[in-house]
């Protein structure tokens, strides 16, 4: 059982900011950004390279939740804005085995990344 499947059945405590039937959405507790949230499904997909045809709605409905988030905590704007990361594989910085969409905000971001 990873990190997150433990964080989803409650198992390990976690800053919680949002959760429904499909997905959860918690502050990462280290935060690379001023605010720092994880959106992941509740179900166990390891990475998004190993996603299905059949979890497209799931994949765009964590989209959709991310810019929920930002726009509940704030800076859902052009002005300040957000940025979406979502790590694939070692050499993409995946830590955790379990496909999670980083929603980062709070400070101007370089670019590129990494």
């Amino acid at each position: 059982m990873t990190l997150f499947e433990k964080i989803i059945a409650r198992e390990i405590p976690a800053d919680i900011v949002y959760e429904d039937d499909l997905a959860i959405a918690f502050r990462d507790i280290h935060p690379q950004a001023p605010t720092h949230v994880l959106v992941i499904p509740r179900k166990p997909i390891p990475r998004v390279g190993e996603a299905a045809a059949e979890d497209a709605a799931l994949l765009g409905h964590l989209l959709l939740v991310a810019g929920k988030v930002a726009t509940d905590l704030g800076f859902n704007s052009v002005e300040e804005g957000f940025r979406l990361v979502i790590n694939n594989g070692r050499f993409g910085g995946e830590a955790v085995p379990h496909l999670h969409v980083h929603l980062l905000s709070g400070r101007e971001l370089g670019w590129p990344p990494g």
